[in-house]
């Protein structure tokens, strides 16, 4: 299966070592940004949830406009909008995308975030709530005729929305989350399950686990690894471009009073603390700098070396079964367009040249 690639926009300008600047909602900056991705031919874009940063949707359809061809995956979670309005709020953005959208949906790992809107749920109880939200919002988007659902935290009389996807059957759904109860959700509902950058052995571990859950739905289901690749022409000089970048961090995080890692409470957090557990580097290109400073938070782990060495390290998820790659760097703007110039043609052939392999064998 050919590879895919995924980029990361923000509202502004910032990074684990830039400093947010401009506007918090900068529109010439997210159309820039997202124009970036395009033509360095980016399969899609992640526009994320934070909550206490401007609408995903609203920069969604701003980035999209500005647009032509690249695809969006907008980030969601649970809980802050009814399932039978989400439905209808995704149909209509997909409309206004040509059909370019994709759901990301986070059940949410952090119970402080999840409070800064109003969600007291624990871990467990989001994920069920994550389910059942996947169940009507599918139903609202395949239902020829009005339906009632009655469950544990969602009722409706006579649902029904005028507005579907352009895609069909609906929107491919892409699912976060680390944990067990997240696996299981995932298994019978993601069409792309996503990981942070971690281990190839843990990698490996997660995709047995998920694909074990698919299989009792009779399900296949794809997967996608985050990375922030730091590339350079040599390796010595990749290496060097990464310890500027963490020296640059630490900086910043001293600058804004916040030294000391955090410890966030999240299962993918835990599993990227193990991570850096193994060491600074793992698996040859695996660079746990970044994540040791800000305790796991985030996708955090890179790939350093040349386009070459990166492209090889890329492969060897891609053995695993992985088919997307969601890359994104510590200076976003000048790295997409980097990344566009060898890292994506690189790996690109390189699969082409997988699958021509395979075939021959």
């Amino acid at each position: 299966m050919s590879v895919q690639f995924i980029g990361m926009i923000g509202h502004r300008l910032s990074s684990e070592t830039i400093a947010p600047s401009g506007p918090v909602f900068d529109k010439q900056y997210i159309a820039r940004i997202a124009q970036a991705h395009e033509e360095a031919g980016f399969d899609r874009i992640l526009v994320g949830y934070w909550s206490d940063q401007p609408d995903g949707f609203l920069v969604t359809a701003l980035a999209g406009l500005s647009t032509s061809k690249i695809g969006f995956l907008l980030a969601h979670r649970p809980g802050f909008v009814a399932p039978t309005l989400a439905a209808r709020k995704l149909a209509t953005l997909d409309h206004l995308l040509d059909g370019r959208l994709a759901l990301h949906v986070i059940s949410g790992g952090s119970d402080a975030e999840q409070r800064k809107d109003g969600d007291w749920l624990d871990h467990d109880q989001r994920y069920a709530r994550t389910e059942e939200f996947l169940q009507v919002i599918k139903q609202v988007w395949t239902s020829d005729a009005p339906f009632d659902h009655q469950g544990e935290l969602y009722r409706a009389e006579r649902a029904f929305s005028a507005v579907k996807p352009l895609q069909k059957p609906h929107l491919p759904i892409y699912f976060g989350g680390s944990s067990a109860v997240a696996h299981r959700v995932a298994g019978e509902h993601a069409d792309v399950y996503a990981l942070w950058g971690e281990s190839l052995e843990q990698t490996r571990e997660t995709i047995e686990k998920v694909r074990a859950e698919a299989a009792r739905h009779g399900r296949v289901v794809r997967f996608s690894v985050s990375f922030r690749p730091i590339v350079a022409e040599t390796e010595e000089a990749a290496w060097a471009k990464a310890e500027d970048i963490l020296q640059r961090a630490r900086q910043r995080l001293e600058s804004a009073g916040t030294a000391l890692p955090c410890k966030p409470d999240s299962v993918g957090a835990q599993r990227l603390r193990e991570t850096v557990a193994k060491g600074e580097r793992v698996d040859k290109r695996l660079w746990t700098g970044i994540a040791k400073v800000v305790g796991g938070a985030h996708n955090s782990t890179a790939l350093v070396g040349t386009p070459e060495q990166v492209a090889d390290a890329l492969l060897d998820y891609y053995d695993l079964g992985v088919t997307t790659f969601l890359i994104r760097g510590f200076d976003p703007l000048d790295d997409a367009i980097e990344y566009g110039r060898e890292l994506l043609p690189l790996t690109r052939a390189k699969v082409a040249e997988r699958e021509r392999e395979a075939v021959s064998a």
